[in-house]
């Protein structure tokens, strides 16, 4: 039975629950006590830090992240170095060098890219990989270290993409609106989503499908159907579907501690109260574990030493502490997503069929040929938000959902799965029940959009919007900047102007 939550010190950077006896807390007591007068009171300079001590991890995540914009702007996406330079790379402070040249190199013939001189801040490499995308490099490797990287090679599926019909395929035949969607108020949506008041909120695309069909499909100048993009933490849905077909299979439970070997190890490590953190908590984004990836710290420590600089994702996801009881705080944390997907690997047992199991246990099934989930360089997935797709593939993803979990009169995911993602995390109750199961829900305090719609999110403006009642899913990919703030309800308000809603039995003319 897990022992009861109780009060605790924190040590060795684990939770310690101290000694129950009433000798043995008296006296580990009046030990803290007499410590605590030995130590010298902090001084104001103590208290208000100004001087930034993770500048040298912030100098080398920027241009590790650097590395892989470019990387994958060039080797996933197939743009140019002119346009890697004036979007992707906009969302950077400081570039190195310009489109003309700089201190940086591209090895076009292995597919990789070199950020930084020598002799200055640690030089970031990020090399392409078949069926992964752009993994990044430790600061200490070379060029030479690339083939040592993983790979999937995994035969796509059968049949030409292009030639077969959506949604399996990219053909969509020509077809007059229905009767329930107004064209101007749709055009008008769509409008709303590409001139926006801030230039640095960057519309790449927008495709709006009702009853199944493309209704609407718009790309800026220098993007099509083909791009991919970065889908940042949109990532955490598709890794929370890949979960809950695992759950549905009976190799994971949403109610059961991860099972996970925690860091640092200890003398007892059945006594470690980071067992009591089960599947549903890190999902809810509530595990109770230590804050490393917000307040200023995201581009520092963290999972952005795995994204950018080339540690593992693995090891920092296991080595926070327990400051909180499970279930009872929300803090959005990309470790968190992380520990779910490290549970997902240790249930299926090995390093090649974990690999593959996203695209043979959704992307193939439902027409997502497009997709790369990226890794780390130690082969772990980093689904949090290394997710390289197009706009079609997404809006495959959301009609997945739509459609309750079926394709093609199969069922891939169970409705309950469904309902757990898109209940509120009982830890958001007092902030207006915002987030599911990695999904955002519709706050309390938004009328204006139905309840029942639920969305993905991204940085940059990476939304999937399902909205059941008028049977419409909603993609918005952006490469915002500086200001974001692009917000999918609005987006959502916008396009519902010009559908009318479905009733039960009733279909579009």
């Amino acid at each position: 039975m897990a022992r009861a939550f109780e009060p605790r010190l924190l040590m060795m950077g684990v939770a310690y629950f101290p000694p129950t006896g009433t000798s043995s807390m008296k006296r580990l007591f009046t030990a803290l006590f007499v410590a605590a007068l030995l130590l010298p009171a902090p001084s104001h300079a103590q208290q208000e830090e100004s001087y930034d001590y993770f500048r040298p991890q912030r100098e080398m995540v920027q241009h590790g992240q650097q590395a892989i914009f470019m990387c994958n702007g060039l080797f996933t996406s197939n743009r140019t170095l002119e346009q890697v330079f004036d979007k992707e790379l906009r969302y950077l402070r400081q570039p190195v060098g310009t489109s003309r040249g700089g201190d940086y190199v591209v090895d076009w013939e292995r597919k990789a890219v070199a950020i930084g001189a020598a002799g200055g801040t640690p030089v970031m490499r990020a090399a392409f990989r078949q069926g992964i995308g752009c993994v990044i490099l430790a600061p200490d490797q070379t060029f030479e270290d690339i083939p040592d990287l993983p790979v999937i090679d995994t035969p796509a599926p059968p049949g030409d993409a292009s030639m077969m019909p959506w949604p399996d395929g990219d053909w969509v035949a020509d077809k007059s609106l229905p009767s329930n969607l107004d064209p101007v108020a749709l055009q008008a949506a769509s409008d709303w989503a590409f001139d926006r008041e801030s230039s640095e909120q960057v519309t790449l695309s927008l495709i709006v499908v009702q009853g199944g069909d493309i209704v609407h499909e718009r790309y800026a100048s220098g993007f099509d159907m083909s791009t991919r993009t970065r889908t940042w933490s949109t990532a955490k849905s598709l890794a929370v579907t890949l979960m809950g077909m695992m759950a549905d299979e009976g190799r994971l439970g949403l109610d059961e501690s991860l099972g996970l070997e925690w860091l640092p190890r200890q003398a007892s490590p059945e006594t470690d109260p980071r067992h009591a953190i089960t599947l549903r908590h890190v999902l809810n984004m509530s595990s109770g574990l230590n804050t490393v990836d917000s307040r200023g710290m995201e581009y520092a420590t963290g999972s952005g030493m795995a994204y950018w600089a080339g540690s593992s994702s693995v090891r920092g996801a296991v080595s926070r502490a327990l400051i909180r009881e499970p279930g009872t705080s929300w803090d959005y944390e990309n470790y968190d997503t992380l520990l779910g997907i490290l549970a997902m690997k240790l249930a299926i047992g090995d390093d090649q069929a974990y690999l593959e199991y996203p695209r043979k246990a959704l992307l193939d099934r439902i027409g997502m040929r497009n997709t790369l989930m990226s890794v780390d360089r130690f082969g772990d997935f980093i689904m949090s938000s290394q997710v390289y797709t197009n706009a079609r593939d997404l809006a495959r993803f959301g009609m997945f959902y739509l459609q309750d979990g079926v394709w093609n009169g199969e069922r891939l995911l169970s409705h309950d799965w469904i309902d757990f993602v898109r209940t509120p995390a009982p830890a958001t109750a007092e902030g207006g029940n915002f987030y599911g199961g990695q999904w955002w829900l519709v706050p309390d305090d938004r009328n204006d959009v139905p309840k029942s719609a639920y969305s993905t999110s991204g940085n940059r403006g990476q939304y999937v919007i399902v909205v059941p009642s008028h049977d419409l899913v909603i993609v918005r990919r952006g490469l915002d900047y500086g200001r974001q703030g692009f917000n999918r309800w609005d987006l959502t308000r916008e396009v519902l102007k010009a559908v009318r809603p479905i009733s039960d039995g009733e279909a579009p003319s």
